[in-house]
């Protein structure tokens, strides 16, 4: 009798191995998670995008939950969900939680509920474009290991609390689109590198801090608010931004001298009361893809040369006296 082919074997053999690999890896939903997100559901009226949280199957083979090797939900994403009401409290019962995120469901309303406070694991947190409203809580303040907060496009209003600036790991916070209003607390961030601030479309007043000229900041939006005074200290050679979006503010200072980030592939500081010329050191940034300095109180003759022809007139509309490629020639003076 002639052995078995090395064909038919080698498939049987691979099933097998894959086989053990999976039931090896596989998480069991711990009791406990399985519980709360049964509550959460439940709390919900059992809206269908849930249709996959079934009792009696493990919790870690439903749809919009991670599990650990434990066992353990560390991610639960609520996105797209035809329900109202407020969050469910029970969510603050996921202990082992590192990441969640609620986004676009406009009827969710009501604060952020308390029992979050026990998540002291949860690195990242975003709500996004419900009807959620109040104060940030500031029981947040115990989610100690929070590196990202995104709070955007809700209904938000009150003061930016400053106890955000003692989350020690906090270096990216969005919470643009909403009612904040009065001052920027400084300090919010935290880290050397790769630091994000969105605090646009709100109704922030006075000026920036200081605090935000530091190194560590990748990426500033404080468009589309109250803002004055002169921000000229987030700009320097030795920044590491990336991009700076000032626009629709009543921002004043002298553009002239100022010595702009070589890395800044976005500028917008268009509709402030930005004086002076067209800076020199606009003509190395060649990574600067977008440019709009439009609706302010430049003068003079735009430099040219290296890296400047990349600007378009669009870039330089709507100012006291811009004059020179490419926009119109500058007028020579009138000899007596």
């Amino acid at each position: 009798m002639s052995p078995p082919s090395l064909w038919f074997i080698l498939p049987l053999f691979l099933f097998f191995l894959i086989t053990l690999a999976n039931r090896a890896s596989a998480a069991v939903c711990h009791e406990s998670d399985h519980v709360t997100l049964l509550k959460i559901k439940k709390n919900w009226g059992n809206p269908a995008f849930l249709s996959t949280w079934i009792p009696s199957t493990d919790c870690c083979t439903w749809d919009h939950i991670v599990c650990s090797d434990e066992g353990r939900v560390e991610y639960l994403g609520l996105s797209f969900a035809n329900v109202s009401g407020r969050i469910p409290p029970a969510i603050g019962d996921l202990s082992e939680l590192t990441s969640l995120e609620i986004a676009y469901i406009p009827r969710l309303t009501g604060p952020i509920p308390s029992s979050f406070a026990k998540l002291s694991n949860l690195a990242s947190l975003l709500i996004r474009v419900t009807s959620f409203s109040g104060p940030i809580p500031e029981f947040l303040a115990n989610c100690t290991n929070l590196a990202a907060l995104t709070l955007s496009n809700n209904k938000i209003s009150g003061p930016i609390p400053r106890f955000l600036s003692t989350l020690p790991s906090l270096g990216d916070l969005d919470l643009g689109f909403n009612s904040f209003s009065g001052a920027i607390p400084p300090n919010l961030l935290h880290g050397q590198y790769g630091l994000s601030l969105t605090l646009s479309n709100n109704k922030l007043t006075g000026e920036i801090p200081r605090s935000y000229g530091d190194d560590g900041l990748d990426a500033m939006d404080l468009s589309h608010n109250r803002l004055r005074g002169d921000p000229s200290f987030l700009f320097g050679i030795g920044k590491h931004t990336r991009s700076i979006d000032l626009s629709w503010n009543e921002l004043e200072f002298d553009l002239t001298h100022v010595i702009l980030p070589h890395y800044l592939n976005h500028l917008d500081l268009s509709h402030n009361r930005i004086n002076g010329s067209i800076p020199k050191s606009l003509k190395g940034l060649n990574n600067l893809g977008y440019l709009n300095l439009t609706y302010n109180r430049l003068c003079g003759e735009i430099p040219t040369g290296r890296y400047m022809e990349w600007h378009s007139a669009d870039c330089y509309l709507h100012n006291k006296c811009l004059c020179g490629t490419p926009l119109p020639p500058c007028q020579k003076p009138v000899m007596n």
